[in-house]
């Protein structure tokens, strides 16, 4: 059994530095793949950090959990399909409320 926890903490490890590692060099955007890497890798990081009771690493992934897990929750909800709004008819000055535009011409000057 404690082999599990050893190769948790490895794989958490791995986890979080293969995401920043690839959002560092450009090959992967600060998205879900990223955020998920890290709530990943936190999970297994507090999974080790308890079982050898080092509080002060439970603490702070624990924190990393959180951060990660927060960005994943406002990512989708920024990805949920927005209601439509009907646009209201705009109203110009001078233009009868029944769409109809009335148009006046400007009396011609005779010559005599």
């Amino acid at each position: 059994m404690e082999l599990l926890w050893e190769i948790s903490g490895w794989a958490g490890a791995v986890a979080i530095l293969s995401a920043y590692l690839a959002v560092s060099m450009g090959w992967l955007k600060a998205g879900k793949g990223f955020q998920t890497a890290n709530l990943l890798g936190s999970c297994a990081f507090i999974v080790n950090g308890a079982f050898h009771e080092a509080w002060p690493s439970v603490v702070t992934n624990v924190a990393w959990f959180l951060i990660s897990a927060v960005a994943l929750l406002r990512m989708r909800s920024q990805q949920e399909p927005s209601v439509a709004v009907e646009p209201q008819p705009m109203q110009f000055p001078g233009v009868p409320e029944t769409g109809q535009m009335a148009i006046i011409e400007a009396p011609q000057a005779r010559c005599a």
